[in-house]
């Protein structure tokens, strides 16, 4: 019965760091670099939890051509 309350990923405001990663193939690694940057344009903190901004993170995939590799 909890499944059919659970909302499409693509239907929510928010995801977390499991569904980012799941929503926008980007690895979880480089996902929590990318959270590290300064102002970070798709964070949101909660106290000490991240969700990420869907609307957010798929502007920033649209404008951006390149992510380099973590050293």
């Amino acid at each position: 019965m909890e499944d059919s309350k659970k909302v499409p990923i693509e239907n929510k405001l928010t995801l977390t760091i499991p569904e980012a990663v799941e929503y926008s193939n980007i690895g979880q690694n480089t996902l929590y670099e990318l959270l590290k940057l300064p102002n970070c344009p798709f964070l949101l903190r909660i106290g000490k939890k991240k969700l990420i901004k869907r609307k957010e993170l798929d502007a920033f995939v649209s404008r951006t051509s390149y992510i380099p590799a973590r050293s």
